[in-house]
């Protein structure tokens, strides 16, 4: 099956938590699989806050290599819904200010870790393996995933500045090319582009997208 890159991009970016399966240093050859906050980062690669004292901090500067699975938050079951598997590299990394806020939106209690000793990793995928339902599924490459249209942060936050007159208890989190995430009711949702739209239509539209959120 052919799977459509946006399906996918949509599935992380309403995922507030994933499972992270890192190798173990304890017990070589086994996989170390454990709960995490998830943010996507502006090209839609997962971004996690992670302690240093923490087992899969450890195994991953051991070992960089790791998978990270979603599974669509409102899903009746695992079988029936929407999932989706990344494979790659794990790496540390220091964010830009306009990378740290985007986090921190998604993600405020971060804030207080950082003072502790928590550091930022992101995934640098290598391919993706997506399931729609029964008998939908699909395998996408690495650059099938990053090499579509992006919405550099700046103009991201260019935008965000712009969104003056939010519906009542919704909150920005983010926007990009495919949809913009925001939380409403304390949950976590996404506005779905059906099509993506590059940067300068996504400016131009901005006003009416922002008034579809509730």
């Amino acid at each position: 099956m052919k799977i459509p890159p946006a399906a996918a991009i949509h599935l992380l970016h309403r995922c507030v938590h994933a499972s992270l399966a890192s190798h173990s240093t304890q017990l070589a050859g086994y996989p170390y699989a454990t709960p995490i906050p998830c943010v996507p980062d502006a090209r839609h690669r997962p971004t996690l806050c992670l302690s240093a004292l923490a087992e899969h901090s450890k195994n991953l500067q051991a070992d960089p290599r790791c998978s990270v699975a979603l599974l669509d938050p409102e899903a009746a079951s695992s079988q029936s819904g929407s999932r989706l598997t990344l494979l790659g590299d794990m790496e540390p990394f220091q964010p830009t200010p306009l990378e740290l806020a985007r986090h921190l939106r998604y993600q405020p209690e971060a804030e207080d870790w950082l003072r502790l000793d928590f550091a930022f990793y992101r995934l640098r995928p290598q391919r993706l393996r997506y399931i729609e339902g029964f008998g939908r599924m699909g395998w996408l490459e690495a650059e099938q995933w990053l090499d579509g249209p992006t919405l550099e942060p700046e103009r991201e936050a260019e935008l965000l500045d712009r969104a003056a007159a939010l519906p009542a208890g919704v909150r920005l989190l983010g926007a990009d090319c495919h949809g913009i995430d925001y939380e409403s009711a304390a949950a976590r949702r996404r506005l779905a582009f059906p099509a993506a739209l590059e940067s300068d239509e996504l400016a131009a539209r901005w006003p009416e997208l922002i008034a579809a959120l509730a």
